[in-house]
């Protein structure tokens, strides 16, 4: 237990001595912390309290609607795309498009970020966590200035997936390469 933890429980008035472990200045070290049976007893309990519950199933069942909402709707804008003539393809990008245009609209309302905290992984998965990670920052940072701000922070969560995404796919396009060249594909 650290003696930050240890402090604010003993703020909060649960336990009623004062730390054992301090010193006379008034400082306690870790090692310093020495808790009785009752201390420890109340302060797992209220670790009990303030630590939230979750249902593991409930969270996997939220998960599963949210990203099957949004692959409906993405579902939704290719067979929109299809009846208006476009190729698959085409329609693809489209619909790419379009979700990428709409994570980032909503995030900008402030709606995104409640889906995501409801949805879990369902929202921030599909390409739409993805937006919504790179727009994020942008927002949050904005009134640090266009340079300091956005442009240092707009990169803080997808930079490294884009990097390792670019890296790894340039790493397989040599290894596609060099097995082309040896007659193996």
């Amino acid at each position: 237990m650290s003696g930050g933890t240890m402090k604010e429980f003993q703020e909060r008035g649960q336990s009623g001595a004062a730390p054992s472990g301090q010193n006379q200045a008034g400082f306690q070290g870790e090692a310093d912390v020495q808790l009785s049976d009752q201390e420890k007893q109340q302060y797992g309990e209220y670790v009990k309290q303030v630590t939230p519950a979750h249902s593991l199933g409930m969270q996997m069942i939220k998960a599963f609607v949210t990203g099957g909402a949004i692959c409906c709707i993405g579902q939704g804008i290719l067979n929109y795309a299809g009846s208006l003539g476009l190729d698959k393809d085409t329609a693809g990008a489209w619909c790419s498009l379009l979700l990428v245009l709409l994570s980032v609209v909503l995030t900008g309302l402030n709606i995104f970020p409640g889906i995501a905290k409801w949805g879990g992984a369902g929202a921030l998965v599909p390409i739409t966590g993805f937006a919504n990670s790179v727009a994020a920052p942008a927002i949050e940072y904005q009134k640090e200035g266009q340079v300091f701000g956005i442009g240092c922070k707009i990169f803080t969560i997808a930079g490294p997936v884009i990097l390792y995404g670019i890296f790894t796919s340039w790493l397989l396009g040599l290894i596609y390469w060099v097995l082309k060249l040896t007659g193996v594909v």
